[in-house]
């Protein structure tokens, strides 16, 4: 059912010093910073040969990343996402094993304009997993 990782995101707490450090510690691809206000965040992806890194920040007052980072101050890994064909058979296979979709259950559109999902993480090992139709 899942396809490749389509993304490892991390939550900052300083959106473009964490920019900075891959764009010139590591020589990476850096892509412009997006706000996402349906999701909370602020984002810049990090374009690798095989994947892409999500550096995330908080955006607005009850953005769950800054819940995230009062928890974690120096940031950390926040979920990996994984590509799936058909979201919504991806979403009911899932709810008939058992996983908990959060909120609604319904796709949102993220931030590469598909529909997502997230997985509740004590349902996979402690790991908050988005997934993104393709």
């Amino acid at each position: 059912m899942i396809g490749r990782l389509n993304h490892v995101a991390i939550a900052v707490p300083d959106l473009e010093a964490a920019a900075d450090q891959y764009r010139n510690a590591l020589g990476a691809n850096v892509g412009p910073a997006q706000d996402e206000p349906d999701h909370g965040v602020t984002v810049i992806f990090i374009e690798l040969p095989n994947t892409k890194i999500e550096l995330l920040y908080p955006l607005g007052d009850d953005s769950p990343i800054q819940g995230f980072l009062d928890k974690n101050p120096s940031g950390g890994i926040h979920h990996i996402c994984y590509e799936v064909e058909d979201i919504i058979a991806a979403r009911d296979h899932l709810k008939s094993t058992g996983a908990r979709v959060l909120g609604t259950g319904e796709p949102k559109i993220g931030a590469h304009g598909k529909p997502v999902l997230f997985l509740h993480p004590k349902d996979f090992n402690g790991a908050l997993v988005e997934l993104e139709q393709v």
